[in-house]
């Protein structure tokens, strides 16, 4: 039996969770997100909570009870507070600069990068090696983030790149001269 898809989510206070043929849709002052949920899966709905039942009873179900279940948490979260990433640059002459809804990189290219950003994600640099994405979709911040490492991954013997805040990179010892 799943154990995540059982526990209720907690609906705060000023965070509305509407659900109509198969479409759940959940407004907060950030915004609002919708899901389509399985066809096997329904949610019963009071004023504070949320409950993710199973119409059906096999392996399948039970872990897709689980993961709306994730799913729906994480869209009363995005609405309520938001999400935030941060992202570190380091390197000699490695910068970034927000412009707009687009960051422009230079990260050690003949040219600078020009990033945009999808509809919903927000960027702030700060130091200009700093950079601090926030939106309500935790997905799709995850993932602009992970596009962004992506253009310059850190690289395990000067630690220059892109990394998240939390990461470790891992050093390795450079050449030595044998005499």
């Amino acid at each position: 039996m799943s154990r995540v898809g059982k526990k209720p989510v907690v609906v705060p206070e000023k965070t509305s969770v509407s659900y109509t043929e198969g479409t759940v849709t959940v407004k907060g002052k950030n915004g609002s997100l919708s899901l389509q949920v399985h066809p096997d899966i329904d949610l019963q709905i009071e004023k504070e909570r949320i409950d993710v039942v199973l119409k059906t009873d096999d392996r399948k179900t039970r872990a897709l009870q689980g993961m709306t279940r994730s799913l729906l948490d994480n869209m009363v979260t995005g609405v309520s507070q938001g999400f935030e990433r941060v992202l570190e640059i380091n390197g000699i002459g490695y910068r970034a600069e927000a412009k707009g809804k687009s960051l422009v990189l230079s990260l050690g290219y003949s040219h600078p990068v020009e990033f945009s950003l999808p509809d919903g994600i927000s960027a702030a640099v700060e130091k200009n090696n700093v950079i601090k994405l926030s939106g309500i979709d935790k997905h799709l911040l995850g993932q602009t983030a992970a596009r962004i490492r992506q253009l310059r991954p850190p690289e395990p013997y000067k630690g220059k790149g892109i990394k998240y805040a939390e990461e470790y990179i891992q050093r390795k010892a450079g050449k030595t001269g044998t005499k």
